[in-house]
Parts: C-alpha cells; sequence; structure tokens
C-alpha cells in the first residue's frame, strides 16, 4: 500500500481556499461596483460637491 502524500493534499487544500477566497473577493467587488453613490455628481460639480465661486 502506498504512503499518503499529505503535501499533494494540503496544496489542494490551499488552492481550493483561495479559489474560494477569489471568488468571494470579485462577487464583492461586483455588489460594490453596481451600487450606485447616494448623490450622483453632476459633470459640472466638483468632486466635494461644493460649488465653484462665481
Amino acid at each position: 500500500m502506498a504512503a499518503p502524500n499529505y503535501a499533494f493534499e494540503k496544496r489542494q487544500r490551499d488552492l481550493a481556499k483561495k479559489q474560494k477566497q477569489e471568488e468571494k473577493r470579485r462577487k464583492k467587488a461586483a455588489q460594490t461596483e453596481g451600487r450606485k453613490p447616494d448623490e450622483p455628481q453632476q459633470p459640472g460639480q466638483p468632486a466635494g460637491g461644493e460649488q465653484e465661486p462665481k
């Protein structure tokens, strides 16, 4: 009978764990990407949302 290859098993577990984490990260990024900001920024307004003095 062959001896168990623990290094191979550990590598397979680690790869599965990394793949699961990557999928979770992608899902989270897709959710935040689809989310709209509270106040949509107008093209003529500065990033701070304040009016430019005239």
